[in-house]
């Protein structure tokens, strides 16, 4: 490591520190030439594979946009950082696992259903809304009946349909009165 002050090639390390979440090892290093210190951040560089979009063109894995994507989903939704960040790590990981040079794009949705599925039914069908392009009404009814059929019965979520309609949940998360027209 060269020295920022002197440029000069010999520096030793004189403390390491690794991060809370074990992610990165913070190395304090000391100048042989200049004596000044300076701190480096150390993380694992790993090479994920390619993503194949719809239309063919290929991107590097972005975990940025994976974060985007779930917090669109799972906006004004009781779903705390930690978990959306666990969440983000697990499709991270399964992208890693999957041992592939390239991965379509659809894959890569896959993963995020999976993780929004066991987080929060409404942030699920809100990605999914998008993510299989639904045209209508209909499309959001099929998708919500076949998430509780799929799930079991106490998965500490209030359910999405009672009785083949739509359950009117108020702003305080409660069941609430329909509005009346007038």
């Amino acid at each position: 490591m060269h020295c920022p002050y002197c440029q000069h090639t010999d520096t030793r390390v004189i403390d390491s520190r690794v991060s809370e979440d074990g992610a990165t090892i913070r190395r304090r290093r000391e100048c042989e030439a200049c004596g000044e210190r300076f701190s480096t951040l150390e993380t694992v560089e790993l090479k994920l594979p390619a993503i194949v979009k719809g239309d063919g063109r290929r991107e590097a894995f972005d975990a940025r946009k994976l974060r985007t994507g779930f917090d669109r989903a799972l906006q004004k939704r009781p779903v705390s950082e930690e978990q959306i960040e666990a969440a983000v790590r697990a499709v991270v990981h399964s992208v890693r696992m999957s041992g592939e040079r390239e991965l379509p794009s659809r894959r890569i949705g896959e993963f995020v259903m999976d993780e929004l599925r066991k987080l929060d039914h409404v942030g699920y069908v809100r990605f999914a809304s998008v993510y299989r392009s639904f045209q209508d009404v209909a499309d959001f009814r099929e998708e919500i009946e076949k998430l509780e059929r799929d799930l079991p019965a106490d998965n500490g979520q209030l359910p999405l349909l009672q009785g083949g309609e739509v359950v009117p949940i108020d702003r305080h998360g409660g069941k609430g009165e329909r509005h009346k027209k007038r």
